[in-house]
């Protein structure tokens, strides 16, 4: 993985720069870069949409959205460079010969060009037709692609055809964000710099794994987006499962993107198929009806302006997954996600297996396993939980479970927690790919996910209600319970 150094000149073009992601996310995260000094003095902005502004219009856009998105004090004299960087483009990604004007935009410019695709998928194809037919893609180029690619492996397929009919893999970079969350990255760390938990990763010593992913947002006004998606395809076959293979993935030979990427594949590959003959055992599926979030009424999912009152569409998704191979056969992993639950709250919870004999009976009848728990949100950071003598004189040795807690917040005082967005687009200038997914990890991911969607439609599978507010439907928790285990809450 790449150092946090200068990078050389580039181009960086976001099609679709007036959208929500760009506006939210990627504005602020180059205009972070620069406060750092990590974007090269002589690279430029290019912002591409259909709507119609004067270059001066698009800059009062972008500070208007820094200013409501960027958390500390803006800079001015760090704003003022920046905001030179830019340059406009209106431009229709569906007319090829529009492309053309984009071209006198990008003349004189820099030899590599970053193309951000913050576009819906299925243009994608639209914008390297017109990039190839204005003769605006060469071998140091690179392209950025958001997810979700596809709704299934056939689409995802389609989609990458589309694009690699102009790009090839290494000129590729698949986003997920979740990889450069800091937390998720100190996976690696906890994993392979710790002989305390390298020599003990394994079914030998863990007994399952939880991975919570709950919001408690709604669908946000995106219900068009949303009801064509669901749950297991928008956060399960992307960001959980990126998450899994981090965790369950063995050593790589090193920080190289093939290394990594190699690695993470063999678990996605490695795990059991969910189809129609398990699907009862193995997956909980369910839907948010009318509840209670902080003590206000909010609608249930059917009740959301624009519903289609009579959609099956998944809001939840409770999943036992298993891995095939010898470090983790017979360890589950629980996978959990939802909207509108009980808080915000992402985290993997490694449970170790208890101690096989007690000799502390008189204080502690039944000791507690040990659990690390790694928080991704919000409070990020990592927590161990152990056990421990009580101070004092006793006719009896008294002890009591402690935690270990590093909290990023507490521990890095001066040090301001990097957006997964920053890291991913510094990854992309540097040209590094090992935070960002292969074509390989994204169609394993579908061949698995699309199992289950294929089975829910066979068996005719009905979400289960649950109210907002709550940890999910009743039947997540006897999916666990039937292991004579408990989800973490």
């Amino acid at each position: 993985m790449s150092n946090l150094d200068c990078q050389s000149a580039s181009d960086i073009v976001i099609f679709g720069a007036l959208g929500d992601l760009s506006r939210r996310k990627l504005l602020p995260a180059l205009y972070q870069l620069e406060v750092s000094g990590l974007i090269h003095k002589d690279s430029r902005i290019v912002g591409a949409a259909r709507q119609e502004h004067s270059l001066e219009e698009f800059k009062s856009i972008v500070v208007e959205n820094l200013t409501n998105f960027v958390n500390e004090t803006i800079d001015e004299q760090v704003l003022t460079c920046f905001i030179n960087r830019f340059v406009y483009q209106q431009l229709d990604f569906k007319d090829s010969a529009s492309f053309n004007l984009l071209a006198d935009a990008l003349a004189n410019g820099n030899k590599t060009r970053v193309y951000y695709f913050s576009t819906p998928p299925s243009i994608y194809g639209d914008i390297c037709q017109g990039l190839a037919q204005a003769n605006l893609i060469n071998d140091a180029d690179r392209v950025v692609m958001e997810k979700p690619i596809g709704h299934s492996l056939e689409s995802s397929i389609e989609i990458n055809n589309q694009v690699s009919k102009y790009f090839t893999e290494k000129q590729t970079y698949r986003i997920d964000h979740y990889l450069g969350k800091e937390t998720v990255l100190n996976l690696l760390v906890l994993r392979f710099a710790n002989s305390l938990f390298t020599n003990n990763w394994d079914r030998n010593s863990i007994d399952h794994v939880q991975i919570t992913v709950a919001e408690s947002v709604g669908i946000e006004g995106r219900w068009g987006f949303y009801d064509e998606a669901g749950q297991l395809r928008d956060m399960v076959q992307n960001h959980l499962l990126q998450i899994l293979s981090l965790l369950a993935m063995e050593p790589p030979a090193d920080l190289s993107a093939e290394s990594v990427r190699a690695e993470k594949l063999k678990v996605i590959r490695a795990l059991k198929p969910i189809n129609r003959e398990n699907i009862k055992d193995k997956v909980v599926r369910g839907q948010y009806s009318d509840g209670f979030l902080e003590g206000v009424a909010v609608p249930g999912y059917l009740n959301e302006e624009g519903a289609n009152a009579n959609s099956n569409t998944e809001t939840f998704v409770a999943i036992k997954a298993e891995i095939d191979n010898w470090r983790w056969k017979g360890v589950p992993f629980y996978l959990r996600t939802g909207k509108r639950m009980q808080k915000k709250h992402s985290e993997i919870v490694i449970h170790f297996k208890q101690q096989p004999h007690n000799i502390f009976k008189d204080s502690y009848s039944d000791l507690p396993a040990n659990k690390l728990t790694i928080r991704l949100q919000p409070d990020e950071g990592v927590e161990l939980q152990m056990m421990n003598k009580i101070p004092g004189i006793a006719s009896q040795m008294l002890i009591q479970e402690n935690k270990l807690d590093l909290s990023f917040s507490d521990t890095y005082k001066d040090q301001r927690v990097v957006d997964a967005y920053e890291r991913l687009m510094l990854e992309v200038l540097n040209g590094n790919q090992s935070l960002f997914v292969s074509r390989d990890e994204v169609e394993a991911a579908w061949t698995w996910a699309d199992s289950i969607i294929e089975a829910w439609k066979t068996t005719n599978e009905v979400p289960k209600p649950y109210a907002a507010g709550s940890w999910g439907p009743v039947a997540s928790i006897s999916l666990i319970a039937r292991d004579d285990r408990q989800w973490v809450e």
